[in-house]
């Protein structure tokens, strides 16, 4: 306390000077009307943009909780597509509406690890079996299909990413829905795959959609890519083709976990048949 009053008293002329000033400023503002004007207008532009900027802060900070909203909102969605849905063909008979019964559910999820220059590939993503995912199911983004999960654990699940040697989708033309399999190449290019298996009267065109057919983990449909290249080599009856595949994984932030409601009945006469042959 000492040292301020010491402070003060050193200063005194300087913090009158101040004192005096300011008191004039005020005056000056205050009784003259042209001078308060350009004031108030002057306070007004600075006040506005510090308010804009405040704003553009928060959104920004906020960011993150309207992706996780919007990705919920894209899963609810997907769960109402007709490609989620199978015709329950007996109800069909006894009313004249078909009826649509719920085969896929989507569970969003976000993209915690993620790897795209090693041979074989796998993601991270912070939805486990709490959440209802299962080893197995198929896993999508906005742009199109990502990979299947191989291991869960409570919160946790590891995904076989596309880009993988040892992963294959069942894949079809979209123009005329010949079937093959979509594996990824021998050159380890994140962009590209190869349609394989294609019979050779499919007669493919540069720019084709590859999408997935109804004999793969998810709802037909699905992006895989495009077809680049027909130059690949293929063999007797098959065609194959190079694909630009329609994910960019090197950007991956939200996932999509598909979840077959039919997948176990499948399996288990799947596995029935097996013992009868």
């Amino acid at each position: 306390m000492r040292n301020l009053l010491i402070f003060i008293t050193k200063y005194n002329a300087f913090f009158l000077f101040l004192i005096f000033e300011i008191c004039s400023f005020v005056i000056y503002v205050k009784y003259n009307s042209f001078q308060k004007a350009s004031f108030i207008n002057s306070t007004n532009k600075v006040t506005g943009n510090f308010y804009a900027h405040a704003d553009e802060l928060k959104g920004y900070l906020t960011l993150r909780e309207v992706n996780d909203n919007l990705v919920r909102e894209n899963a609810r969605l997907r769960n109402q597509l007709k490609t989620s849905l199978y015709v329950d063909t007996a109800v069909k008979k006894m009313v004249n509406d078909t009826t649509y019964k719920q085969q896929y559910e989507y569970i969003s999820a976000k993209v915690i690890n993620n790897s795209v220059n090693k041979r074989n590939n796998y993601i991270t993503i912070d939805r486990g079996t709490s959440n209802g995912v299962a080893k197995g199911m198929g896993v999508t983004s906005d742009a199109g299909v990502v990979g299947k999960v191989i291991f869960v654990d409570e919160h946790m699940a590891i995904v076989q990413s596309l880009l993988h040697k040892d992963t294959r989708f069942s894949a079809m033309l979209a123009s005329n829905k010949e079937i093959g399999y979509l594996e990824w190449g021998e050159a380890m290019n994140p962009h590209k795959g190869l349609l394989i298996d294609v019979s050779n009267n499919a007669q493919p065109k540069v720019g084709e959609l590859v999408v997935t057919s109804d004999l793969s983990l998810f709802p037909a449909g699905i992006p895989l890519g495009k077809v680049s290249s027909l130059n690949a080599k293929g063999g007797g009856f098959f065609l194959n083709m190079e694909v630009n595949l329609a994910v960019d994984f090197s950007k991956l932030q939200y996932v999509y976990v598909i979840v077959n409601r039919l997948a176990k009945e499948q399996a288990g006469l799947e596995a029935q048949e097996k013992k009868d042959e």
